[in-house]
């Protein structure tokens, strides 16, 4: 299961680096000031979760157990949800209602249980 996470992990990233890349060269002539900063924001918390994922990733090889790829799943859907709301607002005009705050606490809940998996025993 933990080279699912890499996988997507690493996923995450290339899609981060590429919207990066879009978000520097074309979009600033599509979007307004506001689009460009929401944007900026979803790439930014994709990047940093990304690496977090990879991290639950190689934890969950090295510990074993269900905590790790229980945080692991979180930081995937955290990200999921996000991001995607986040990118559908920006890129699209298109409000996913209480989607990205959903996402973030569960970002935030990934990052508990990461933390958990580091000091609870098996």
């Amino acid at each position: 299961m933990h080279r699912l996470w890499l996988t997507l992990g690493a996923l995450f990233g290339l899609g981060a680096v590429a919207l990066s890349a879009w978000a520097a060269h074309a979009a600033p002539a599509r979007l307004d000031a506001r689009a460009l900063m929401a944007l900026d924001n979803g790439i930014r918390m994709q990047g940093w979760h990304a690496l977090a994922l990879v991290g639950a990733a190689l934890w969950a090889e090295r510990r074993g157990g269900t905590l790790p790829h229980v945080a692991a799943g979180a930081f995937a859907l955290g990200l999921l949800l996000f991001c995607g709301a986040v990118y559908a607002s920006a890129l699209g005009g298109v409000s996913l209602g209480p989607v990205a705050p959903l996402g973030g606490v569960t970002l935030m809940v990934a990052w508990g249980l990461l933390a958990a998996s580091a000091v609870v025993r098996r």
